[in-house]
């Protein structure tokens, strides 16, 4: 099959409104100049649309006109790299979907390991920030979740008791692969994420595995001050929070 009608046939797969680029149509780097022609004339031909450099999304036509892709759309090709996802959003956007804000972001954060992503683009904007372990499909929801164990005391609109009550309902969801790893990346975090995990679990009624390591990591001369009462967290004392 020539590449052209390859590269045609594989569009034609994706659904509307996807954002796509070189790595989702899994074709060889040697091949590139030949997809960047075929890819042009693709656009051309109003197939498809161009969003940014080596960035393509198939427009959805309405009654009401052509839509581009959706938030979430315009971010995924941030997030990855060669296939493989490198980065994710935290900050107040994700915050407002796990519910812990009604306010909305003006501007994103885009959280990765290795790279610093900045977008300023006119319908996305992000500012880098450093992931506190290596990002993958499997691990970027638990590291977003942990965010917000770290930022609790700047969430906008919502207390800290209501951050806990709404961190610990999502934690009470958690199934046991996704309580392990909640646990094995929040040692990576600072001293008042692995506190306020642990006195979540533990005040959950659940013994998870690995729950020791997180009092083990706890320096017990050293206190978190959340300004949170025995009422509103019964064991923050065996977690030397305050």
């Amino acid at each position: 099959m020539p590449l052209a009608t390859e590269i045609r046939k594989k569009i034609k797969s994706f659904p509307k409104g996807k954002t796509f680029g070189y790595d989702d149509l899994r074709i060889a780097k040697n091949d590139y100049t030949t997809v960047a022609k075929a890819l042009e004339r693709l656009k051309n031909q109003g197939v498809i649309k161009k969003l940014s450099k080596g960035v393509f999304y198939k427009p959805e036509k309405t009654v009401f006109g052509e839509l581009k892709p959706d938030y979430s759309e315009l971010l995924r090709p941030y997030l990855f790299e060669n296939g493989k996802r490198v980065a994710y959003e935290t900050g107040t956007s994700l915050y407002n979907r796990l519910g812990l804000t009604t306010q909305m972001a003006f501007r994103t954060k885009i959280a990765s390991r290795k790279k610093r992503i900045n977008i300023n683009r006119e319908n996305l904007k992000a500012d880098a920030v450093k992931s506190y372990a290596e990002v993958t499909d499997s691990n970027y929801e638990i590291l977003g979740l942990l965010d917000a164990f770290k930022d609790i005391k700047t969430i906008p609109d919502c207390s800290i008791v209501q951050a806990i009550k709404r961190l610990s309902s999502i934690v009470n969801e958690l199934n046991d692969k996704q309580t392990e790893l909640f646990i094995k990346y929040a040692l990576m975090y600072p001293p008042r994420v692995r506190a306020l995990a642990g006195a979540v679990l533990e005040n959950l009624g659940t013994t998870p595995k690995g729950i020791e390591q997180l009092k083990e990591s706890l320096n017990p001369l050293t206190t978190i001050k959340l300004g949170v009462n025995k009422g509103e967290l019964p064991n923050q004392s065996n977690w030397y929070i305050e």
